[in-house]
């Protein structure tokens, strides 16, 4: 569990039946999108929620539209675009009506979504003079993200976000404390040597992917050699400066 994900995560069910916006953001690799994940799926198994997932945050308005129709199970003409802002809304009010939870819309990368969809989905979500929500979206993004609430045209958006999660780089501890915790769900918390633990989290750049890499290397290295062990002498085989220099005649 990353550092104020799990008071984040308790937030946002809580919010479920409110709606609104939230945010998640942070440098590449410090585990956004695995954050996400882990929501999404404790999402959807809530009772009675939707949950959508959009899986291509750079469409253009047109396509942008489509996808919010097959997620909440809408059929929507790219020809009769006003046809489907009601549409859309009609089967949203319905949900909050019958289930007392607005759907839930989650978007990665959400760094590329155009400032057109954005503006588009602040009015779409919007009712009765913005005094209610209709859905509940939650961005995640790195950190152009919230530069970008600062402009003119997403500055409407930006102060409505409501609960922010900010993924800071992990320190070589926390990195340890993540690498324990890994191995034991994996069954086998003696895999790695103490050592080996030390030395993975103080290269790893204070950074989860990077950790993750190089721990998934050494454990298909270790595989294919049917190591019982894995310890630094296998860290340093893969990892040395000295493996990848060319040898002098």
């Amino acid at each position: 569990m990353l550092p104020g994900s799990e008071t984040f995560e308790l937030r946002i069910r809580s919010m479920a039946r409110q709606g609104g916006f939230a945010l998640i953001t942070g440098e590449p690799g410090l585990g956004k999108s695995k954050t996400l994940h882990k929501m999404a799926y404790g999402l959807e198994k809530v009772p009675d929620l939707a949950v959508g997932v959009m899986q291509r945050p750079q469409s253009r308005l047109g396509d942008f539209y489509r996808e919010l129709g097959e997620l909440f199970n809408v059929a929507l003409s790219p020809a009769n675009r006003y046809g489907g802002f009601k549409t859309l809304r009609e089967r949203w009010i319905h949900h909050c009506q019958s289930t007392l939870f607005k759907p839930v819309l989650l978007i990665d990368e959400a760094q590329h979504v155009s400032d057109e969809c954005l503006t588009e989905l602040r009015i779409l979500q919007s009712h009765q003079f913005d005094s209610q929500n209709l859905l509940f979206t939650i961005l995640c993004g790195d950190n152009r993200l919230p530069e970008r609430f600062r402009s003119p045209e997403l500055l409407p958006l930006g102060s409505r976000i409501g609960p922010r999660l900010v993924l800071e780089p992990l320190t070589p501890d926390q990195l340890q404390e993540y690498l324990h915790f890994a191995l034991d769900q994996a069954g086998n918390s003696q895999l790695m040597s103490e050592e080996l633990i030390r030395t993975l989290a103080g290269h790893a750049a204070n950074n989860l992917r990077i950790l993750n890499q190089m721990a998934a290397e050494l454990l298909n290295t270790a595989a294919v050699k049917e190591l019982p062990k894995i310890d630094e002498a296998l860290f340093f085989q893969l990892f040395s400066p000295s493996r990848s220099r060319p040898k002098r005649n």
